[in-house]
């Protein structure tokens, strides 16, 4: 196991000391480079993505056994200890060797999990468990176990969300189950989002009971609460038998899924027609118009992301007073983190592609696919160039002593999340947030559950989380703008888009 590297990056203030701190970087500039580095020539074909199972997330209330009809699924229950924490998300993936692993923020590699040997627990909570299984249902489908809807709060609705958002969701639900405000806030931002959904139904009582006598009744249910899925498509499951409907119908929607992809993420062929420079591109404000566009997006999204650091510090206290306690601390701010991180990520990559569209539209009068398309991929290769933004795929990792730390690579990012992501087409590298393991350690001992302490302490943790993540936003946003400014410089000096 490849030890990880600590590097502090900020010490916090005391709480007495009152004196303001700057972040770093906060108002990089967005400058015409001085240094012309060589342009890379322009390819026919936009690199492809590898192709991706559809990702079917499986959640519901505890009474409703998901885990059961998701081992239903496969015809066997998972290889996972049924006290595995409550907030992973089991990923079952396929492979020709059967393995479970469990990813852990803070470590480059994956750890073996399910052992039952003394001292064999891992240090902090893992946010994912893949289990890998020569199943051949898995050759279509990627299945998620998601923690149940009785652990659901904003933070965690919004982590099930993204990884719904990569195919469909799964809920199951008992017979005489009414969903509660946590269920319908899930389902109704899965229906705005667009996500499939899909309902399996399982007996209250007896699980070899039939399921589908109060289908009906459920299916009423979830309609008055969310009549956006009033077309959904239901299921009923029975404990011990084969689910064959519900595995049909998800085979026939990833085959559809598999069409789209094809359709939406196919290389786009160069036209074959020179992208000219517009006319009034040539005058000589091109460059501060650019920094001026990426200057404003970085300042909103650092808005932004202070408002929902300011919304975490207070339903993290309500949690230290009225909820679990100091030693419910760990839990709730590492989910809190996780969510946030994503919300940065999108932001970032929203604006991002939303400045790019805006800068092709201004130098050369359109902004179609294909143009995004070379200008996202020259920006992602000038940011691999780049030396001084060598280390974007970074790990903020909150300590012991209320400070952050960085653990930096592609490996350290992908133990955070909680569906892998496959290289894709991302304007910027990814990156997260998480509590180290020493947090964990130390608000569950039983000798620091002192709320007064607890709350200082996440006073001190969250204003260093603030710092260094408004300036690490300032920087990504500096060396993507740095990056397009290099190739629109090329493209006006030559008249025409190089890349």
């Amino acid at each position: 196991m490849e030890p990880a590297t600590l590097l502090p990056t900020h010490n916090p203030p005391h709480p007495g000391d009152t004196r303001r701190t700057a972040p770093r970087s906060a108002n990089q500039a967005v400058r015409a480079p001085r240094q012309r580095r060589a342009v890379r020539p322009r390819s026919t074909l936009a690199a492809p993505i590898p192709d991706e199972p559809l990702v079917v997330v499986v959640t519901g209330p505890a009474a409703a056994r998901p885990g059961t009809v998701l081992g239903a699924l496969l015809g066997a229950p998972l290889p996972v200890p049924a006290d595995r924490p409550g907030d992973a998300f089991v990923v079952v993936r396929h492979a020709e060797r059967r393995a479970v692993a469990a990813y852990l923020p803070g470590r480059r590699a994956p750890q073996p999990y399910g052992s039952t040997a003394p001292g064999s627990a891992p240090a902090r909570p893992p946010r994912r468990i893949e289990v890998s299984l020569p199943d051949p249902l898995l050759r279509h489908l990627a299945l998620v176990e998601a923690p149940d809807t009785g652990t659901l709060d904003a933070a965690a609705t919004r982590v099930l969300l993204d990884v719904a958002g990569r195919g469909a969701l799964l809920f199951v639900t008992a017979a005489g189950h009414h969903p509660d405000g946590p269920e319908v806030a899930l389902l109704a931002g899965a229906a705005r989002a667009g996500v499939p959904v899909l309902f399996a139904g399982t007996p209250a009582g007896d699980p070899a009971a039939d399921a589908g006598a109060g289908l009906d009744a459920q299916r009423a249910a979830v309609t008055a609460a969310v009549p956006a899925l009033a077309g959904a498509p239901w299921f009923a499951v029975r404990g011990g038998t084969d689910p064959a409907e519900l595995r049909r119908a998800l085979v026939e929607r990833a085959g559809v899924a598999d069409l789209r992809r094809v359709a939406d993420r196919s290389p786009v062929p160069a036209t074959g027609g020179a992208v000219r420079v517009a006319a009034d591109a040539l005058e000589p404000d091109w460059a501060a118009w650019l920094d001026r566009l990426v200057r404003s997006a970085a300042h909103l999204a650092r808005q932004r992301l202070a408002v929902e650091l300011a919304g975490l510090h207070l339903r993290c206290l309500r949690d230290i007073v009225a909820g679990a306690g100091p030693a419910g601390l760990p839990d709730r701010l590492d989910r809190e983190l996780h969510a946030l991180s994503l919300r940065a990520v999108a932001t970032a990559g929203t604006d991002l592609t939303r400045i790019v569209d805006e800068t092709a539209r201004h130098v050369f009068g359109r902004a179609d696919r294909e143009i995004r398309d070379r200008l996202v991929d020259a920006v992602r290769h000038g940011l691999s160039d780049d030396p001084a933004v060598a280390d974007l795929e970074r790990v903020l990792l909150v300590t012991t002593t209320a400070g952050v730390a960085s653990v930096t690579g592609p490996a350290a990012v992908a133990a955070l999340s909680a569906y892998p992501v496959p290289p894709g087409r991302a304007l910027l590298p990814p990156f997260g947030m998480a509590l180290s393991a020493g947090c964990y350690g130390h608000w569950r001992n039983p000798a620091n559950a002192d709320p007064a302490r607890a709350r200082a302490w996440l006073q001190r943790a969250v204003r260093a989380t603030e710092l260094e993540l408004l300036a690490e936003t300032s920087r990504r946003y500096g060396a993507a703008g740095r990056a397009l400014s290099l190739v629109i410089t090329e493209a006006v000096d030559h008249g025409i888009l190089l890349v």
